[in-house]
C-alpha cells in the first residue's frame, strides 16, 4: 500500500495581503458554501482512484482556511475520512491567520482531528505588518497562540518573514527573539521574494527594504540564532524541535505521492502531474464532470507525464532542499542507475566549489552550498 499526502486549498481571504500572489480573493458567505460544495464533491468522487493508498498527511492551505464556518471545515475532513483509508498517526495541519480564530473555532480543531497548526505571524512589529498588509497586529497574534495552546495544540508552526520594507536587522532580531521566546514546535522563516504583479511589487519605490547583504546577514542570524535555540534545521528555510518537521512538505520535497483538491490545487501520483482549474466555473465544471468520467478525471486534459530526465531533475533539486540531502542508494533503487553515473561531472565540479559534500551515502549542501542554492540545483538540469 503507498503512502499519499492530501491538499486541500482554501482561496478566500479576509483580504489579500499586498505581497501575495497565490490564488485566493474574498467572496461571500454563500459563495463560500458553495465552494465547499464543489470541494466535498471533489473528494468523494476521486476517492476511487486511491483505494491502494494509506493517507499519511492532510494540509488545508489557503489563503485562509480559518475563515470558513468551523462546521465547514469539519464536514471537508469527514468527507476525507469516509473516503480514504488515514493512518493512526496522520498528520492533519491547518493554516491559519491571527484574527479569524476564536475559542471555540479552535477546541472545534481539535475534535475534528487537526493536530497542528501554522499560524501566519510574518512579523512581531505592527509597522512593518501594515506595510505587507496584515490584517492583524503582534498583540492580536499573542491572543490566537495563547487561545491555541489552552484548545490543547502541541504542534504549532510560526511563519515568520524577513526583507520586509522598512525592516531592519534590528527589528527583525526582535521579532526571531520573540517568535523563539514563545517556543512553537516548528519555525518556517522565509525572506520576502517581490512578486510581479503584487500589489507590494508596484509599490516598491515608495519604501526602503533591506539591502542583499543586510538579507543575508538576517538570514545568518536566523540559522545561528535557532540553533542555540534548540531548532534543527531540516530544510533551507524550516526549523524545527526533534519529532516536529512538518511530514506534508517532506513529502513535496522527496517526491511522494499527493493529490490536492480544490481551485488551482495540484497533484502528483506516480511520476504524473497534474492541476485544477484556477477559475471558479471552470472548477465547477471540471467537478461535476467527474461524475460522468469511467477513469480519473485528470488522465483526460493538462496532465504532464514527466519523463526519467525530468523526474532525475527534481530528486536533486527538491531534495537538495533538505539538510540531509539525496541518498544516492535512494537515487539507484528510483532510476536503476548510480547518481555518479548520471551526475558525475556536475557533483565532482559542486563538491571541489565546496557547494556540495558527499556524508554517508548522501549529497548534500555545504554552508556555503545553501547560500548559493539556486545555482547549485540549476547545474542539475539537463540542457
Amino acid at each position: 500500500m503507498r503512502d499519499l499526502s492530501i491538499y486541500i486549498h482554501i482561496p478566500f481571504c479576509v483580504r489579500k495581503c499586498l505581497y501575495c500572489d497565490f490564488l485566493s480573493f474574498t467572496a461571500s458567505a454563500g459563495e463560500i458554501e458553495s465552494y465547499v460544495n464543489l470541494l466535498v464533491q471533489e473528494i468523494e468522487e476521486q476517492s476511487v482512484f486511491y483505494r491502494d493508498h494509506r493517507v499519511i498527511s492532510v494540509f488545508l492551505g489557503g489563503g485562509t482556511p480559518s475563515i470558513l464556518p468551523a462546521e465547514e471545515i469539519g464536514r471537508i475532513l469527514q468527507a476525507v475520512r469516509e473516503n480514504y483509508r488515514m493512518t493512526d498517526e496522520v498528520e492533519i495541519t491547518m493554516e491559519c491567520n491571527p484574527g479569524t480564530v476564536t475559542a471555540e473555532k479552535l477546541g472545534n480543531y481539535i475534535t475534528y482531528g487537526i493536530n497542528r497548526l501554522s499560524i501566519g505571524l510574518q512579523s512581531t512589529q505592527d509597522e512593518e505588518l501594515a506595510r505587507i498588509g496584515r490584517i492583524h497586529d503582534y498583540e492580536m497574534f499573542l491572543h490566537t497562540y495563547r487561545a491555541a495552546r489552552t484548545a490543547g495544540f502541541v504542534n504549532i508552526n510560526i511563519d515568520l518573514m524577513a526583507a520586509l520594507p522598512g525592516q531592519s536587522i534590528a527589528s527583525y532580531r526582535e521579532s526571531l527573539e520573540r517568535v523563539a521566546d514563545l517556543a512553537p514546535e516548528h519555525i518556517s522563516a522565509y525572506s520576502l521574494i517581490l512578486e510581479e504583479g503584487t500589489p507590494l511589487y508596484e509599490r516598491k519605490g515608495q519604501y526602503s527594504f533591506p539591502t542583499e547583504d543586510e538579507d543575508r546577514e538576517m538570514y545568518q542570524m536566523t540559522k545561528e540564532y535557532l540553533a542555540e535555540r534548540g531548532y534543527q534545521r531540516y530544510e533551507i528555510s524550516n526549523y524545527a524541535r526533534e519529532g516536529f518537521a512538518c511530514r506534508h512538505n517532506q513529502v513535496y520535497w522527496q517526491r511522494g505521492d499527493y493529490v490536492g483538491f480544490g481551485l488551482g490545487a495540484a497533484s502528483m501520483v506516480g511520476d504524473v502531474r497534474w492541476s485544477a482549474p484556477e477559475s471558479m466555473k471552470e472548477y465547477k465544471d471540471y467537478v461535476e464532470n467527474m461524475r460522468t468520467c469511467t477513469e480519473n478525471v485528470f488522465q483526460q486534459a493538462g496532465v504532464q507525464v514527466l519523463t526519467m530526465q525530468e523526474q532525475m531533475e527534481e530528486c536533486m533539486f527538491l531534495g537538495l532542499r533538505m539538510m540531509c540531502g539525496v541518498g544516492c542508494q535512494d537515487f539507484y533503487e528510483k532510476f536503476g542507475c548510480t547518481m555518479e553515473a548520471v551526475y558525475g561531472p556536475v557533483i565532482e565540479k559542486m563538491i571541489s566549489q565546496n557547494l556540495l559534500q558527499k556524508e554517508n551515502g548522501y549529497i548534500k549542501l555545504t554552508d556555503r552550498g545553501i547560500d548559493v542554492s539556486n545555482y547549485v540545483m540549476a547545474e542539475f538540469l539537463f540542457e
